[in-house]
């Protein structure tokens, strides 16, 4: 099943209006001031910034959204997370996974499921490069084939499970070094 490109960024912005990200925002980042949409054309989009979470001390969270659905094919709900690490795989481009991005993290509501999580961008690229081999080996290959204008490509991501990434996720969160009791 081929993606059309124009479809599939209709179905982002409408995913921008629901309701989910107010709840997820609320609980994750209590007494949030503001959640400004970014999902017009421009440098935001371009940088992979959905969303601006402003908090009452005036910082700003940068934040890209990813909504996953049921399979349009199969009718079924994954509850593992597709990890993008190709965003072509013919011209070998980096998916979000691997390619440096200014979000702070990436919001990831699994839809039919009710479950969001926030994803830490630094730490999940760095669960990324510490275990890509082993995920892409021992994981299900998601395959997505899209086509905008008559250019056609594939997205390859894998679905990995939500304790095995959030378990490596929280190892990159700690760090050892040399004891000093200066």
């Amino acid at each position: 099943m081929t993606h059309d490109f124009n479809d599939s960024l209709a179905f982002s912005h409408e995913a921008s209006d629901l309701a989910v990200w107010d709840e997820i925002y609320s609980q994750a980042f209590p007494g949030y001031i503001s959640a400004i949409d970014h999902r017009q054309d421009g440098e935001h989009q371009r940088a992979g910034i959905d969303r601006s979470i402003i908090m009452p001390n005036s910082k700003q969270i940068l934040i890209d959204e990813k909504v996953r659905g049921r399979n349009k094919k199969t009718g079924k709900v994954y509850g593992d997370i597709a990890l993008e690490y190709l965003s072509d795989q013919d011209r070998n481009v980096a998916g979000w996974v691997c390619k440096p991005l200014r979000a702070d993290y990436i919001a990831y509501a699994i839809a039919p499921l009710g479950l969001g999580y926030l994803l830490p961008v630094p730490q999940l690229q760095q669960a990324w490069a510490f275990n890509q081999k082993e995920w892409i080996k021992n994981y299900p290959e998601i395959r997505a084939y899209n086509e905008c204008n008559s250019r056609k490509w594939t997205t390859v991501s894998v679905g990995v499970p939500v304790n095995v990434l959030f378990s490596e996720i929280g190892k990159c969160l700690r760090v050892t070094f040399e004891p000093y009791e200066g």
